[in-house]
């Protein structure tokens, strides 16, 4: 008995021996498990996101940049959602809705059985408690909330009330019509968060996030990694597909591409143009390409000197040879930006001349402002690849370059990118890169959301101000009727381009990789999506 035993526990470890060399690799990106490779076959289940830069927070109404909605979009969850990639309506946490003739009562049916990551009961009371922290904050803490007109108390607030009719019916009173109030109900930073966390967590919620996505928060290592997992609970029965989705920051375009090459991620954003052909000759790999509703921009802070002078902001319009900078970073992918929204957006300007490259008209503008010598400023260049600008620092290069054409010697200057939307917001910058991928697909949502004196502080990062266009920009909020809307925002639109308040580039294809084994990746217009109906093959 003693010899058949033995030969028992022999056996037992030379079969556990075999199993461990059959069971999942490990993980080079993190160094744990990855459970989604595996020598014998088993289907992948964990997705490895590589992404440019980290995420400010993941509170998402308390952050404006994209690297923030790219991982919330996956834990919180809103009244009402977009299509999956488009800008239509669609029912979300709300089954459905009615709206009264005036335009000022909306009343949302609520979906029943929802539980929050934390297991508390999603309700109406737990909406009231999320619209009455945000309209009780300000610029600062909550800058997207302005897309209701301002805070609770200030003149342009379209919320007067929000109210419980019962557990599951919801209802909010406007004090005047707002055209895109459900499309701005829709967008990312008005995830509904679980109450009960929100008061266990304060200010610190933003590193302990509770929604009720179809992903559950785990881990958060800063400048590294954000690790999600399954939500078993999720509403929708059999998603999400995934069973970990681990964000992974790597800066470097180049080094992104390389990391999915060799099987360390499995998506990557921000793919160069001038990377493409290598994606598409490589057999294990994919190229997706995000619909384009974005726009990227120089902005030019109208508080500091010498860019509160008009003259000053159109000459640098005239200096800077945009098709040059599409043809070389852009590879045909991208259209030469005229207005601060795309064509795509309902209620472009087509009429609207672009500024053409004439640096002699450039010069003489400079004479007039007084800088017939030029003068000497920053240009702030981004320390992330975004869609709209993926490489940001060799753009700056050739902005650099036009600029001494006409006597402007500008300094390239970066930061991290914390630190770099800080600094913008507080309108710290002389001259500066960004850009703006839009969040409802609605005009508002460029022009006053970016440009109106109401977003100064939070959006508007050229501190531009100008009281017709706030009148225009405010009527066309309570407009209802879609044609009158479009007319007073191409009249919008020459007010800006005349203003300057910016150099308007590209409006870009952005460009995603991917193993050729993902399969539902839905990029969204946004720039953001959940990954719920995302899986391997």
């Amino acid at each position: 008995m003693k010899k058949s035993f033995q030969l028992l526990l022999i056996f037992l470890l030379a079969v556990s021996m075999f199993l461990v060399g059959c069971s999942s690799k490990t993980n080079e990106v993190t160094g744990d498990k990855k459970d989604t490779v595996s020598d014998s076959g088993t289907k992948k289940d964990t997705l490895v996101y590589g992404r440019g830069g980290d995420s400010t927070s993941l509170d998402p109404i308390t952050s404006t940049e994209g690297e923030t909605f790219k991982v919330t979009e996956n834990i919180f969850e809103t009244l009402i959602q977009y299509g999956d990639q488009d800008t239509t309506i669609n029912p979300g946490l709300a089954e459905s809705w009615e709206v009264t003739p005036d335009g000022l009562t909306y009343t949302f049916k609520l979906r029943q059985g929802v539980k929050f990551h934390d297991g508390t009961d999603f309700n109406a009371e737990a909406v009231i408690f999320n619209f009455d922290r945000w309209m009780n904050g300000n610029a600062d803490s909550f800058p997207y909330y302005t897309m209701f007109g301002g805070y609770k108390g200030e003149k342009g607030h379209v919320i007067k009330e929000v109210k419980a009719v019962d557990d599951h019916t919801v209802q909010f009173v406007l004090t005047r019509p707002q055209a895109p109030f459900l499309k701005n109900l829709a967008m990312s930073p008005f995830g509904i968060a679980s109450p009960a966390a929100v008061k266990k967590y304060g200010d610190k919620f933003r590193e302990h996030p509770v929604g009720t996505g179809p992903f559950k928060f785990v881990e958060w290592k800063e400048n590294d990694t954000i690790t999600l997992e399954k939500n078993p609970d999720y509403w929708q029965k059999g998603y999400p597909k995934l069973n970990k989705v681990i964000f992974r920051v790597i800066p470097e375009n180049t080094a992104r591409l390389n990391a999915l090459a060799n099987g360390e991620i499995d998506v990557m954003d921000g793919l160069n143009n001038s990377d493409e052909a290598t994606v598409k000759a490589n057999a294990n790999l994919q190229v997706i390409e995000r619909p384009s509703m974005n726009v990227g921009y120089i902005g030019l802070t109208t508080t500091r000197k010498p860019f509160d002078n008009k003259l000053v902001r159109q000459a640098i319009n005239f200096a800077i040879d945009k098709k040059s900078i599409i043809d070389a970073f852009y590879g045909g992918k991208a259209l030469e930006a005229v207005n601060p929204m795309p064509p795509s957006i309902e209620g472009y300007n087509k009429s609207i001349e672009p500024y053409p490259y004439d640096l002699e008209k450039a010069k003489q503008l400079l004479k007039e402002a007084g800088y017939e010598k030029g003068f000497e400023t920053d240009l702030w260049a981004m320390p992330v690849a975004r869609p709209y600008i993926p490489e940001a620092q060799k753009v700056a290069e050739v902005i650099q370059e036009s600029l001494s054409k006409i006597g402007i010697k500008a300094k390239i200057q970066s930061v991290d990118w914390a630190t770099y939307l800080e600094k913008a917001t507080k309108g710290e910058f002389d001259m500066f890169m960004l850009g703006w991928t839009g969040d409802n697909g609605d005009p508002d949502n460029f022009l006053y959301t970016l440009l109106d004196k109401d977003s100064i502080g939070s959006n508007n990062y050229s501190y531009y101000s100008n009281d017709q266009l706030h009148e225009i920009l405010i009527k066309a909020q309570t407009e209802t009727d879609q044609a009158k809307r479009n007319a007073l925002y191409e009249q919008a639109q020459v007010i800006i381009h005349d203003d300057a308040p910016w150099v308007p580039l590209v409006h870009s294809t952005p460009l995603l990789a991917a193993g050729k084994d993902v399969v539902n990746y839905l990029p969204h217009p946004t720039g953001s999506e959940a990954l719920t109906k995302v899986e391997f093959k």
